[in-house]
């Protein structure tokens, strides 16, 4: 352990002498000379180190994924891009991680799970907990008063991972916001409109869309008499109500957070309720919420927002739900959550809780948090909850252990006899400018067999033979998986007919 303590210590010290070469600017020789030195001692320290049990693992909530689950992946994420360009949104990026002090004090009693970083050159940063907060610091940032976009990444969050129901510290989000200043209810119908048209193109199983404003929430609080300082922190209480009974929240409530229990017990009689329209016009006219201003504007805009969702032809799939409270401290007014009815009960399948699959809202206020003159941008979104969606489609493959290719391609390159490689690469040269999605095996001579398991393995549509007869001929083999059809096919014309059997267009590169 000595001998371990003094390696240790020279390769401490001869780090720090190298850093002093580099900041003196001495010539690239000496540092070389130096560096090699340092790497020598490392690699003694290494030796012992080698002996060490390493464990390979992902970190905690986290996962690699296998080819076949990134094509599930990819259709998924294909099938929302496709929505969100189809409503006319434009995409951004931004950083994955922040100053700290951006995301600081956005989101409430969740704030706990930012991942901070360690000091970096003077700055304190975090990575980025939702796709939100960036956007807006993004929009205050450059500006912008107007803008219609998406975006899709990687966000992260310290919590305690449930990975069997789509619940990991790294996971995707996929957000849709419009901002600007526009007439009530109609950008918030159209988001709603969006999260159900994805929802239903995937294929998940049926589907509820809760409603709710924050307004109405902060009304009913001042109503039933919850003091202002409590808020934030009951409304965090009542959003666990689609996880646990309302006798656990009342207790929380109560015994937590030092609410009086008959105001508990005021709050359970409105948080208990949900309809629809109905619903709207009825507490329009209770005797307690019609007195208070904020509650009304949040009905009125909610009325609105029914009869624009009848219009889209979607108000079947939506609740008027006074449970439902977001957590997230920057919603402002409309609110909503999607979650699955029931989760399909295909043949071999689990039941699988996977909770919320979209959510969203209207937040006004959180632009302006940004901007040096306080200048408020209205906004108004929605998120996907990819993973919990990806957690549902593959347990379904899985239960009924579909095919899932992992590649796209057309067509593999194959020859039915020897000394045949020149004409394979040119062959598959040939279809690679052409634009086509081509491939062949990796060795000089291989077997027609082989290659031919390899093709129906792969469930590659089309397979191009070339031999030594078809070469006189100047034709080409083409064989259909699907049918065993084999035909012979100029190679003049070969790329045409590839197109037209796999129903590609015309290549635009």
């Amino acid at each position: 352990m000595a001998d371990r303590a003094a390696l240790e210590e020279l390769v401490r010290l001869q780090g720090a002498h190298v850093r002093g070469l580099k900041e003196q600017k001495a010539s690239a020789e000496q540092i070389e000379e130096e560096v090699t030195k340092l790497l020598k001692l490392k690699a003694q320290l290494g030796q012992d180190e080698g002996k060490q049990k390493f464990v390979l693992k992902t970190p905690k909530g986290t996962r690699d994924y296998s080819p076949r689950q990134m094509a599930v992946r990819e259709k998924v994420f294909d099938v929302i891009i496709r929505c969100f360009k189809r409503h006319g949104a434009e995409v951004i990026d931004t950083p994955v991680f922040e100053l700290k002090e951006t995301l600081t004090g956005k989101y409430g009693e969740d704030s706990k799970l930012i991942y901070d970083l360690k000091d970096q050159g003077g700055e304190l940063l975090s990575l980025r907990y939702d796709l939100t907060v960036p956007f807006a610091r993004y929009l205050a940032m450059n500006k912008l008063t107007n803008i219609k976009r998406y975006h899709i990444a990687k966000v992260y969050r310290r919590d305690n991972p449930a990975m069997t129901r789509g619940r990991y510290r790294e996971f995707y989000q996929c957000d849709f916001d419009i901002a600007g200043q526009f007439d009530p209810m109609i950008p918030d119908a159209e988001c709603l409109k969006i999260m159900c048209e994805i929802l239903s193109s995937l294929q998940i199983g049926n589907f509820l869309v809760k409603v709710n404003d924050r307004r109405i929430l902060d009304g009913m609080f001042a109503v039933c008499g919850v003091p202002d300082s409590k808020f934030r922190t009951i409304c965090s209480s009542v959003d666990k109500l689609d996880k646990v009974s309302w006798e656990e929240v009342k207790n929380e409530m109560v015994g937590e957070k030092g609410l009086a229990p008959e105001v508990a017990d005021r709050i359970g009689d409105y948080v208990q309720q949900h309809g629809g329209v109905s619903l709207v016009e009825q507490l329009l006219q209770d005797p307690k919420l019609s007195q208070n201003k904020q509650a009304v504007e949040g009905l009125g805009d909610l009325k609105l927002l029914f009869e624009y969702l009848i219009l889209f032809g979607i108000d079947d799939k939506i609740s008027f739900d006074l449970s439902l409270a977001r957590g997230l401290d920057y919603y402002t007014g409309v609110i909503y959550e999607a979650v699955l009815l029931q989760m399909p009960t295909q043949a071999g399948e689990e039941p699988l809780g996977v909770g919320s699959i979209a959510a969203g809202g209207r937040y006004d206020g959180l632009v302006g948090m940004f901007d040096p003159k306080g200048r408020k941008v209205p906004c108004v979104g929605l998120s996907i909850g990819v993973e919990r969606i990806f957690s549902i489609v593959e347990q379904r493959l899985e239960a009924s252990e579909e095919k899932v290719r992992t590649t796209e391609t057309q067509v593999l390159v194959a020859s039915a006899q020897k000394k045949l490689l020149e004409e394979r690469l040119k062959l598959v040269s040939e279809l690679w400018d052409a634009g086509i999605k081509a491939e062949l095996l990796y060795k000089k001579n291989p077997k027609l067999l082989n290659q031919l398991q390899y093709w129906e393995e792969a469930g590659i549509p089309l397979v191009a033979i070339i031999g030594e007869q078809e070469l006189r001929d100047g034709v080409i083999k083409l064989r259909s998986v699907a049918s065993r059809e084999e035909v012979d096919v100029r190679r003049e014309d070969l790329v045409e007919e590839i197109r037209r059997r796999t129903n590609q267009p015309l290549s635009t590169c």
